[in-house]
């Protein structure tokens, strides 16, 4: 038994914001009220603190199997809790792929051996083939959560039906990366950036808006359910928000990275400031941030893409993977940009970091309530933090590392157990 004393209890499915206790057992939230008392119940005294649901974050990379010299299952977890969340949705582009019911069990076996809660999405096409769809309703049946070719746009629009048609009569949808590469030059550099600074042709917006475009199109036309994976340009927030006023089921997510830092990191912190889609313009970072306020993007989600030191320190920055680690200043950069700079409460940052992600797979998280799962993160909102280069990960390849940001997570506790403390 967890009797948490004093916090700011703060839930966005209820709006619920005021001091109070939680009560919590067998892994449960069994009361929350005011100077709640419990015998023989362990004290967590959150005075000063926030008391908010456990993060959930629907995208990342936990590259087990194949890549785990870079991360595994275990270490991305204990990342995952050392920056709050107590449910993540890992990505399937493994080696081999998450594409058979066979490799996604072994996966979910070495997922359910942690302390927070892993799942996984499974491939929309074979080995990412781009052309046979896997089999979605075998798939479902052995736990997959979802599906998406995420690392590997999807550029034939025959298959992108196919697929929709496949999701909606399997009552699931499909997430989609979005960079044609008919349209791209080298990944990971904005177009102006790469063109006047490193002299090459890099990442065009139109590779991303245009194939949104496509893609939110025939959602519409199919009533399926699409969902945009880390929109980057202010022209992709301007093509979700017209096709959902249109009545498409289209949702959308943001990284943090994009609504926090433009291009410019490139010239300071190199490869670490390398990720697909690129950190793009000041109009774009600001156009993402008003997604968010609108509600046209209505998830936050890291696109945690730890690589090894190795890699990333290629003398050729072209030749170095894309992506950076981000489970562990996610809440920090939300905190940072967003509220602390007045263009989102704290209880909408919750929202798009617990509620919506929750709701969008349907899993049963994401809110606090008596009787509801003691899924929980505890974290100072204030407090100023540096951020190192030790991380929890077994991945550093993160641009904000020698940043000041706002807030700190001091507990993180999953089915009622604390499986994170600072």
């Amino acid at each position: 038994m967890l009797l948490i004393k004093n916090g700011r209890v703060m839930d966005p499915k209820t709006g619920f914001d005021q001091s109070a206790d939680l009560l919590v057992e067998d892994g449960k939230i069994v009361k929350i009220g005011q100077q709640l008392e419990a015998a023989g119940a362990q004290i967590l005294d959150a005075a000063g603190l926030v008391v908010a649901p456990g993060l959930v974050d629907i995208h990342v990379h936990f590259r087990e199997p194949g890549q785990t010299h870079k991360e595994d299952i275990h270490t991305g977890s204990l990342a995952a809790a050392a920056g709050g969340f107590t449910t993540v949705v890992m990505m399937a582009n493994t080696s081999p792929t998450i594409s058979t019911v066979d490799i996604l069990q072994e996966v979910l076996e070495s997922a359910a051996r942690e302390k927070i809660h892993v799942k996984s999405v499974a491939t929309i096409t074979e080995n990412f083939d781009g052309q046979h769809l896997t089999d979605f309703k075998g798939l479902l049946a052995a736990g997959a959560a979802g599906f998406s070719d995420d690392g590997i746009p999807l550029t034939s629009s025959r298959v992108v039906r196919q697929a929709m048609e496949e999701a909606k009569k399997n009552g699931t949808f499909i997430s989609l990366h979005e960079e044609d590469p008919g349209l791209n030059g080298i990944l990971g550099f904005n177009e102006q950036i790469a063109k006047e600074h490193f002299h090459i042709c890099g990442a065009t917006g139109v590779a991303e808006y245009s194939m949104i475009a496509r893609d939110v199109m025939i959602a519409y036309d199919t009533k399926a359910h699409v969902h945009i994976q880390h929109l980057s340009k202010a022209e992709s927030v301007k093509v979700v928000e017209f096709a959902q006023n249109l009545g498409a089921q289209v949702t959308a997510e943001a990284a943090p990275q994009h609504f926090s830092k433009t291009e410019a990191l490139l010239l300071t912190k190199g490869s670490n400031a390398k990720m697909n889609p690129p950190l793009r313009l000041e109009s774009d970072r600001l156009a993402v941030i008003e997604g968010l306020k609108s509600g046209v993007i209505s998830i936050i989600a890291t696109d945690h893409a730890p690589h090894h030191a190795d890699e990333k320190n290629a003398a050729d920055i072209t030749q170095a993977p894309s992506g950076m680690t981000g489970l562990e200043t996610s809440l920090s950069l939300g905190l940072t940009y967003l509220v602390e700079a007045g263009h989102l409460t704290l209880m909408q940052l919750l929202e798009k970091m617990t509620l919506n992600p929750a709701q969008l797979y349907g899993f049963d998280a994401g809110y606090l309530a008596e009787g509801g799962p003691a899924d929980l993160t505890v974290f100072d909102p204030q407090a100023d933090r540096l951020v190192s280069e030790h991380f929890v990960s077994k991945a550093a390849n993160s641009p904000f590392v020698g940043e000041q940001l706002k807030g700190q997570v001091k507990y993180t506790i999953c089915g009622g157990k604390i499986v994170y403390q600072n």
